[in-house]
């Protein structure tokens, strides 16, 4: 994998303080990426959209009277639609990075960085700034004379119109951000009481000091990330740079410059046929960068496949519109596989792209998929934990009953109150005794004791020692008893 060159300037070494020579740097050019227009840049822009609207949307949408999806780290519950999870379900986090590990894979070995090059969330902030930046300071080389020109009343407007604008959407970013983790309504009522703002509601005294700090770290991280840093985010700081050439092979699908077509490059009238380049010594690149130009880590994809590239094909969507202009087949610059070029194939060789190995992932993220699905949908409502008490293990009680004591939390994991019984089973005449009857409110999770007792008949024939029992918690609806239950083990202690 080659690299680019480097974007760091060098000048002449000169003495510090102490006389001795040190060499400085340069600041590293600032890219500003031409404006590009095409099927790809089409398709970003609709994962632009569709990312932006989930994410923001979502903390705004009513569910059962809160947000659709929150997590409340206060209460230890967090609400995705229908679903309420609790700490206890933790695995379904694990199966939730385990998927996305599996489908990065999988869309890594097919087609390179397709997540870096449409749905990161880099790529989707610094798409929105640059539009910003576009349509405030202007497309490329209006921002390069602008860059150049000297501080004046003009530039300082736009400048100060594009950080505003930048700012904006920042803040708002971190304030949807924090609405995950509270629910956004009152975030906005606080936030509005702050400001001093009328509508604020009743009782807002403004955020807490925590959705404060998170609001503006968050957003001045989006500001500064998509803002300043961009490409050196891609380039430096984001790990799957560096580690995607062991998910490629040969037969993954790259942007990738033809040079057996393009080369030897050059300009040439636009009145020259296609057929005639051969006399001319030339090859269909004209040489003009704008594949430089709008590539937003600035690299130039003819010198070869570089870990720096994103894939966000804009070079392609750009290529294509030259050679439409110029009367050339398209596909100078294209989505292609390291065998393909260099056996000379122009078209995608699709069997050769869904190889064995991609097919593996495929199957491997079919089965997992499925079996976190079905896991949910068979996920019950309720969940119960059985501890001991460990004071009396057992005792004698009336009658000769030979008694132990239980604390069972029941967890009703729904979002609407719940009436349950108390059931065991497992040892003849056992009988479970609950003070009061067992009703939680939605969501809610609360210890019951439970007094199980035993006959003395059946105490002796069991002999002393542990003996098992089960208890089973079932939901009644109305007075009936529902099919969704719960079954838990434990042990009855008869005494010596």
């Amino acid at each position: 994998m080659s690299r680019s060159a480097s974007r760091v300037i060098p000048i002449e070494p000169v003495s510090d303080d102490t006389g001795e020579m040190v060499s400085l740097y340069a600041k590293q050019a600032t890219i500003h990426a031409r404006s590009v227009h095409g099927w790809f840049a089409a398709w970003r822009w609709a994962l632009v959209w569709a990312t932006q609207l989930v994410f923001y949307g979502l903390p705004w949408l009513p569910w059962n009277g809160r947000p659709a999806v929150l997590f409340d780290l206060g209460a230890r519950r967090f609400y995705i639609f229908d679903l309420v999870l609790y700490p206890q379900d933790f695995i379904y986090l694990t199966g939730l990075l385990i998927l996305s590990a599996y489908g990065l894979f999988l869309f890594t070995a097919v087609a390179g960085r397709l997540w870096c090059g449409y749905a990161c969330p880099q790529t989707v902030y610094t798409e929105i700034f640059m539009w910003v930046e576009h349509h405030i300071e202007g497309d490329r080389q209006a921002r390069l004379k602008l860059d150049a020109a000297p501080w004046g009343a003009a530039k300082l407007a736009r400048r100060s119109a594009k950080h505003a604008v930048w700012l904006a959407i920042g803040l708002w970013t971190g304030f949807s951000f924090v609405g995950y983790f509270t629910p956004i309504r009152e975030l906005g009522s606080e936030a509005l009481s702050l400001v001093g703002l009328a509508g604020a509601g009743a009782g807002a005294a403004g955020p807490g000091p925590w959705e404060a700090f998170w609001v503006l770290f968050y957003g001045f991280a989006t500001y500064g990330n998509a803002g300043f840093m961009r490409e050196q985010v891609c380039k430096y700081m984001c790990p799957y740079a560096r580690f995607q050439s062991a998910m490629f092979d040969r037969d993954t699908l790259v942007i990738s410059y033809d040079p057996a077509r393009g080369e030897p490059r050059g300009s040439r009238p636009r009145s020259l046929a296609h057929d005639a380049l051969t006399a001319q010594g030339k090859g269909d690149c004209i040489d003009c960068t704008l594949c430089v130009q709008v590539c937003p880590t600035g690299i130039d994809i003819r010198e070869g496949l570089q870990y720096e590239c994103i894939g966000c094909a804009a070079c392609i969507d750009v290529c294509n519109g030259v050679m439409d202009k110029m009367a050339y087949p398209r596909g100078l610059i294209r989505y292609a596989t390291q065998n393909g070029l260099a056996s000379g194939r122009s078209a995608l060789d699709w069997p050769r792209v869904f190889r064995p190995r991609v097919l593996v992932y495929g199957v491997i993220l079919l089965l997992i998929s499925g079996g976190f699905v079905t896991s949910l949908a068979l996920r019950s409502p309720l969940r119960v934990d059985v501890v001991r008490d460990r004071g009396t293990l057992a005792r004698l009680v009336d009658e000769g009953r030979i008694e132990n004591v239980y604390r069972l939390q029941v967890m009703n994991t729904t979002e609407s109150a719940q009436r349950y019984r108390v059931v065991v089973s497992g040892i003849a005449g056992a009988q479970a005794q609950v003070r009061g009857e067992v009703l939680l409110a939605p969501a809610e999770s609360r210890w019951v004791p439970v007094a199980v007792q035993v006959p003395p008949q059946t105490a002796a024939a069991l002999g002393p020692g542990a003996h098992p029992l089960r208890f089973e918690i079932t939901r009644e609806a109305d007075g009936v008893q529902s099919a969704a239950s719960v079954t838990e083990k434990s042990t009855f202690v008869v005494p010596r």
